[in-house]
């Protein structure tokens, strides 16, 4: 498995070190009450257009947080 722009958020949160890394990159999602609903269909690229997220610095830590298993 592999993060990408399509990949939900939720399926972010399942990882072990998800939440922190989202955390890291600030995602406002993590504390917003709606997004509770949407979290499933949430994706992440278009939640860091939304949020000016540097999505490829994003994506190449939680992939690196695969390979390593930190």
């Amino acid at each position: 498995m592999r993060f990408t722009k399509s990949t939900t958020v939720a399926q972010i949160l399942k990882h072990p070190k998800g939440r922190k890394i989202l955390a890291k990159y600030h995602l406002p999602c993590l504390h917003c009450p709606m997004a509770a609903y949407e979290v499933g269909k949430l994706k992440i690229g278009e939640v860091a257009r939304m949020y000016r997220i540097n999505i490829q610095g994003l994506l190449t830590e939680l992939n690196y947080s695969l390979e390593t298993q930190e």
